[in-house]
């Protein structure tokens, strides 16, 4: 038993020896207690303290080196070590010491063992971390050259879009390009097409206004040959009636003279046998001649009269001359009552002091005017040739007006024809335009002949459109005015000057422009038609003494004096004419109302309207759309 145990103990300490060997270093007691054989430690470390005397008193053997690597001494020393534990009294202990030592030993052994497990575990774990790391880096590696791969190709779609869209925008900038080229081709077809049409659309325009013009003329000279015939059946038929009526009278004479003298040859066979009839006979006789000669001297004078009556020329379209015995006075009576009362209304409202009456001008153009008529009455006082004149300007600017106005101040009869009524006439203008001059004459107190639209038969002689009838017309207007005359003014009228014969500007002595009126005109005009067609109350005072229905009177509200003036600025270019015209619109809108009232916006509304209406005029002569104006 004790063999075993000490064979179990050397070989535990061979182990022990063997394993200190190995680990030099380390220390297998829980307590201060050491075996110096189980310590690797050097020879000078402290002996424990039950070791006996001659165990230190020992000289330490020399140490030799052992080649085949195995010390002997350790080996010695355990043996020792174990005989002194058997002899020692603490045994057990040192053996229940030793016991727990290598139960220690076997859990250190354990500990390191789950260690060195666990170590492996770890280094497993870690491995297979870095298997995991390298796995995810691997998939991460993969994942990126994917990426790189997708985009590479989505770089090289991109690239393969943009060389496509490059050229697909390469392409539609060809296809605008041709598109545009199209388009200018077209365009330019079309301008050609519409300056073609607009062209065609013009000579269509002319040759319709030519056709148009030219129906106007038919149309005048129809109507101009129609009056003249009517004119001329009237003449004829009242002449017919006259020899009708004096055939009568003739044959009623005559039966009475045949009678008579049937009675006269029975009565002379009695006055042959009887005295007292023969003196009843020649007394009778006598009283017959001298009834013949009363009838024959009545008939005379009133064939004269009636060819007075009927001697006005057809030419004349509106005469002052008297045209029957009394009429005289009473036109002039009448004309002095208008005038006063024109004057009077067109001066109650607005103070009008015009020495021209309702005509309104410039006041250079007022003053030259007034100079031709006190001009024009002198020289009818003192029996001086008369000078002719020439107006000219736009139409509606007051020229006939003022062609009346100056035979009214100056004291001629006044007799106005139109230009346009000669060219009917063909043939008989010659003789028509004598019969104006002839009739002229007949005016005691001197006549002023106003010739409207004169270049429509007294245009230059050489033009291509001028008919021989024509020609022959102006030769006699020239005959008749070649040279200056005490009887007649003339005053033509146009709106061309410039198509005048060059013969006729000759005998013209006072050249007068009428342009249109400036900005105080139409303030003056806008007031003048203002008080003449809403103002003014004499026709309702004419027509009461008729018992006829009185009309409702025009109320004017909140219409200052800043209203006309912009009205008058708002409307240049209008004419007198064309001013006229916007107030009778205005008055037209009044009317138009149930209550009659003018106010200020409805007084602008008319004239923007206008506006408009004149601005449409003048884009329509410029496009040559419309006939000119005359």
């Amino acid at each position: 038993m004790a063999a075993a145990r000490l064979t179990s103990c050397v070989a535990v300490t061979s182990a022990a020896v063997v394993s200190m060997s190995t680990f030099s270093d380390r220390a297998y007691a829980d307590s201060s207690f050491r075996f110096p054989f189980f310590s690797s430690s050097p020879p000078n470390a402290p002996s424990p303290p039950n070791q006996s005397s001659d165990t230190n008193s020992e000289p330490p053997a020399p140490e030799e080196p052992n080649k085949s690597g195995f010390d002997p001494e350790s080996l010695e020393r355990g043996a020792k070590a174990l005989r002194e534990i058997n002899s020692s009294s603490y045994s057990k202990q040192v053996f229940d010491l030793m016991r727990k030592q290598e139960q220690t030993r076997l859990a250190e052994l354990d500990a390191e063992r789950v260690h060195y497990e666990l170590i492996q575990s770890q280094g497993d774990i870690e491995r297979q971390r870095k298997m995991a790391e390298e796995q995810r880096n691997l998939i991460q590696e993969q994942a990126q050259r994917q990426a790189q791969v997708l985009r590479y190709e989505d770089e090289l779609a991109r690239k393969r879009m943009q060389t496509d869209h490059e050229a697909q925008r390469l392409h539609n900038v060809e296809l605008v390009k041709m598109q545009e080229e199209s388009s200018v081709r077209k365009e330019r077809a079309r301008q050609a097409t519409e300056e073609q049409i607009q062209s065609q659309q013009r000579q269509t325009e002319r040759e319709r206004a030519e056709i148009e013009r030219e129906t106007i003329r038919v149309k005048a000279m129809a109507e101009a040959e129609g009056r003249v015939h009517e004119a001329k059946l009237t003449e004829e038929h009242n002449r017919r009636m006259m020899i009708e009526r004096l055939q009568g009278e003739r044959d009623k004479w005559l039966a009475a003279i045949n009678t008579t003298f049937s009675h006269i040859e029975g009565g002379l066979r009695a006055l042959l046998t009887d005295r007292d009839k023969l003196l009843m006979t020649v007394g009778g006789a006598t009283a017959l001649a001298a009834g013949v000669y009363t009838t024959r001297e009545g008939a005379k004078v009133t064939w004269g009269y009636i060819n007075r009556i009927l001697g006005q020329p057809s030419l004349i379209r509106e005469s002052s001359m008297a045209k029957f015995p009394g009429s005289k006075i009473i036109s002039q009576a009448k004309n002095k009552l208008l005038h006063s009362s024109t004057l009077a209304g067109a001066e109650k409202p607005f103070g009008n002091k015009n020495g021209l009456g309702n005509v309104i001008l410039h006041p250079s153009l007022q003053r030259r005017i007034e100079h031709l008529a006190r001009a024009t009455s002198n020289t009818k006082a003192h029996q001086a040739p008369f000078r002719n004149m020439l107006f000219y300007g736009p139409p509606g600017t007051g020229k006939t007006m003022v062609a009346r106005e100056i035979a009214r101040r100056s004291g001629l009869d006044y007799a106005m024809m139109t230009g346009g009524d000669v060219a009917p006439l063909g043939a008989q203008a010659v003789t028509k335009i004598h019969d104006i001059f002839d009739w002229a004459k007949k005016s005691r107190k001197g006549l002023l002949l106003f010739i409207d639209e004169a270049d429509a038969f007294l245009c230059e002689r050489n033009s291509t459109l001028m008919s021989e009838a024509q020609r022959s017309a102006l030769n006699a207007l020239l005959f008749r005015t070649g040279d200056q005359s005490r009887d007649i003014v003339l005053v033509l009228a146009t709106n061309r000057p410039g198509d005048l014969d060059s013969a006729v500007t000759d005998r013209i002595d006072e050249v007068i422009e009428f342009p249109l009126p400036g900005e105080e005109e139409r303030l003056k005009l806008l007031k003048l038609y203002l008080n003449k067609y809403l103002c003014d109350d004499s026709d309702g005072s004419k027509g009461g003494f008729l018992l006829k229905k009185q009309p409702q009177k025009i109320t004017i509200k909140d219409l200052s004096e800043d209203d006309f003036r912009e009205a008058a600025k708002k409307t240049e270019g209008f004419s007198g004419r064309e001013i006229a015209k916007l107030m009778a619109s205005v008055q037209a809108a009044v009317y138009g109302r149930p209550d009659c009232i003018l106010d200020s916006q409805l007084f602008k509304e008319i004239v923007d309207y206008k506006l408009v209406e004149h601005h449409q005029r003048l884009k329509l002569a410029a496009e040559g759309g419309q006939p000119g104006q005359i």
